[in-house]
């Protein structure tokens, strides 16, 4: 498909077809089709789908299974492969037609032949998906910018070529001088038309819409990639409890109720319930909150997440399409497809300005026809109207600004996907904020350390944080590597390192416990204590509680038996994040902290951002229909966030930002990343696109009024072919200069 018409044009076929209703995205090349039950496994249903699509001129097949995408080259990159073969064809062959024309000091005998030796595969191969385009437009009565391009390109070849066989153009010693006016045959009586060639227009249309068309098809190439991946995050095989043997099998053939194995570093196979052991299991990659959540027998684990310590032994629930992960996918792709497609904004000039140029050039050579004038002159008018129309500024607009506007947001850390994405930006007024790894840095800290002293404990606190560091040095769980490097930073210059645990045990979903220099020493939460026989102050509960409301996490830590101390660990707000916030607040939009986190730990960053809109405790999927339920209030809404489980509700919003430190999922899903993770690009990526969408428009205006301006020139005789070829080198020149003002951004 070459512009979103095509998805139109196919979309209202298919919806054409009894029970049918379809949607098709123009950017991800997808039909989302929905018919009567049992449809879908009907080879007779699927064989009418692909035949209507083929009857639109296109073609269609069934997406490949997850595990076979990435065994066969996709039909996007052999487009991509294809076309860029074109450009650089095309690109070598026109340049010296182009310097011929344009500078007479080259010219030498024979020069308008070999002119046209190089420019007919420019024009008819390289220029053959605009061709192939027009034509298929022509069938269905319908003409687009594509049907400007082929019918200019190939009225400047055709009257080319009648002046080489029939006029004099074909001349050996003939020069071509470089004139910008000819007098009409009105006034002077006589025509030259037939003395010029016009190879160059029609090569340099050809290369400079290639060009575009290939930025525009790169960009639409690389999107998905991420998203097609993100069924391999799962497990690739399983170890399979068979009548109390272990068997080691590929997940494909893992059945429900099947029991299996899941050792301490590997990824849960699929979803289950955990009928044996204890472990604390890492949801980072599904929930975005990056302490791991403890399991035991009875609890509900996902397929993908990663076990960080203690064996479980799962009997699987869900397998296949039916998992978290796949349904997670799905998401993504349906709220991506069901974003209503914006056209773009030179196929909108171009519905209207089309059939006016095509009658505009009729009404031109039937005028000078009926006035009496020589075919040659009504033909060269009218060739001149066709030619100074198409659209090569029309063309650029979009993709010279793109690329500038993108270039100057990749040199501030700021991607941003394509045209679509700047009208989305233009009307955000609400923008949803996710917590952790967005307006939090992600990363466990230790936020606080209380002694027992006041309850007859021994340790000062730098000594207490000693021992509790050379304990948790010997475990990776988020929690104690923040109590190991705030231990290591307290240490600061002065001589001496960590002391080395012996007797280490890390007590599944519990604490941790060892000999720390002779002394027994004990972390973990209250009822691990208990479970020591350590006596906690009645104090201790009302302390554990008020660190849990804040959004913190608090450990306990008992030395040679006695209560010693409370420490807490927190995820921190990144220092950008309220600065951040005033600024989108100012940008007119109304921030919204939503996060899966608990409703204390959520106001807490809310309050020290200044957002005073919370959303707690949200799955995924609640995430999607928070910003479905905005979109229903009539908002236009921007999510950002930085993981798999925000990926849904970045394609749901009319604007999704990605941070740049998340997965690739999120930022497949997004239409602006945010390399940096820092909160403060987010505003500037929004006033990148703001402006990016300006110049486009800006240069749009300024195209169609060179158009519009210079056709009656053309009609009245005034301005002949080789003026339409310079004038539209210079409106595209104008409207390249336009865009690199992008370049000035702050």
């Amino acid at each position: 498909m070459t512009c979103a018409a095509c998805a139109n044009r196919v979309e209202k076929k298919l919806n054409k077809l009894d029970g049918v209703t379809a949607s098709v995205n123009y950017a991800t090349e997808k039909a989302w089709i929905s018919g009567a039950e049992g449809a879908a496994d009907r080879p007779e249903f699927i064989d009418q789908l692909i035949s209507t699509v083929e009857k639109t001129g296109y073609t269609a097949e069934l997406p490949p299974e997850p595990d076979q995408e990435d065994s066969a080259e996709s039909p996007g990159a052999r487009d991509l492969r294809a076309l860029r073969i074109r450009l650089i064809i095309a690109s070598i062959l026109s340049f010296p037609v182009v310097l011929w024309a344009m500078v007479p000091a080259t010219q030498f005998d024979y020069w308008t032949w070999v002119s046209l030796v190089l420019s007919v595969p420019v024009v008819l191969w390289a220029g053959w998906p605009f061709h192939r385009a027009a034509a298929l437009n022509a069938r269905r009565g319908t003409a687009t910018m594509d049907t400007l391009i082929s019918l200019g390109t190939l009225a400047a070849l055709g009257w080319s070529l009648y002046a080489l066989l029939l006029g004099h153009a074909g001349d050996p010693q003939m020069r071509h001088a470089f004139s910008l006016f000819d007098e009409p045959y009105w006034i002077s009586g006589h025509s030259m038309g037939a003395g010029n060639v016009y190879f160059e227009v029609a090569t340099a249309v050809t290369t400079f819409l290639l060009l575009g068309r290939y930025f525009e098809k790169r960009s639409k190439a690389s999107a998905g990639a991420a998203l097609r991946s993100l069924l391999n995050m799962g497990a690739k095989d399983v170890t399979v409890l068979k009548n109390g043997t272990e068997i080691r099998l590929p997940i494909k053939e893992l059945s429900v109720d099947d029991e299996f194995i899941v050792r301490p570093g590997e990824k849960v196979a699929t979803d289950g319930r955990v009928i044996s052991g204890a472990s604390a299991v890492d949801m980072s990659m599904l929930t975005g909150e990056s302490v791991p959540v403890e399991v035991a027998e009875g609890d509900t684990v996902i397929g993908a997440t990663i076990n960080t310590s203690g064996r479980l032994v799962v009997r699987a629930s869900r397998i296949g399409t039916d998992t978290q992960l796949a349904q997670m996918a799905k998401l993504v792709e349906e709220a991506q497809s069901g974003k209503a497609e914006v056209q773009r904004l030179a196929d909108r000039i171009s519905g209207v300005f089309v059939p006016i140029v095509l009658g505009i050039t009729v009404l031109t050579l039937a005028a000078w026809l009926l006035f009496g004038a020589p075919v040659e002159a009504a033909f060269t008018a009218a060739v001149a109207v066709l030619i100074i129309a198409c659209p090569c500024a029309l063309g650029l607009a979009t993709p010279t600004a793109l690329l500038v506007g993108t270039g100057r947001g990749a040199q501030r850390g700021i991607l941003i996907k394509g045209p679509e994405v700047l009208e989305s930006s233009r009307g955000i007024d609400a923008v949803l904020l996710d917590k952790t790894g967005t307006v939090t840095t992600g990363a466990m800290q230790l936020t606080s350390l209380l002694s027992a002293r006041e309850w007859g404990g021994e340790y000062e606190d730098p000594e207490l944080l000693r021992l509790a560091g050379g304990l948790e040095s010997a475990s990776e769980h988020p929690v104690a590597r923040a109590i190991t490097n705030a231990a290591r930073e307290s240490l600061g210059s002065r001589p001496g390192r960590l002391p080395t645990p012996d007797n280490f045990q890390n007590h599944q979903g519990r604490g941790v416990s060892g000999v720390v220099e002779g002394h027994e020493v004990c972390i973990g939460r209250r009822w691990f204590m208990r479970t020591q026989e350590v006596d906690l102050p009645t104090e201790v509960d009302d302390l554990i509680e008020r660190a849990e409301a804040r959004g913190s996490t608090p450990v306990l830590i008992a030395v040679d038996g006695k209560f010693t101390g409370m420490l807490t660990v927190s995820d921190t707000v990144k220092e950008s994040s309220a600065q951040a916030v005033e600024q989108l607040k100012k940008l007119g939009m109304t921030p919204v902290l939503l996060t899966g986190d608990n409703a204390g730990a959520a106001q807490r960053v809310a309050d020290e951002v200044g957002i005073e809109q919370v959303i707690a405790e949200a799955l995924p999927e609640d995430k999607v229909t928070a910003v479905q339920r905005l979109q229903a209030e009539g908002k236009s809404v921007a999510m950002v966030g930085d993981g798999v489980n925000d990926a849904a509700a970045l394609a749901q919003a009319e604007l999704g930002i990605a941070m740049g430190t998340g997965t690739d999922v999120a930022i497949d899903a997004a239409d602006i990343t945010v390399i940096r993770g820092d909160l403060n690009s987010v505003a500037d990526a929004v006033r990148l696109s703001r402006r990016t969408l300006r110049t486009i428009r800006e240069n749009l205006f300024w195209a169609f009024l060179y158009n519009t301006a210079a056709i009656p020139l053309a009609a009245a005789g005034v301005l002949n072919p080789m003026l339409a070829g310079a004038a539209m080198v210079l409106s595209s020149l104008s409207v390249v200069a336009n865009s690199l003002r992008l370049r000035r951004f702050q």
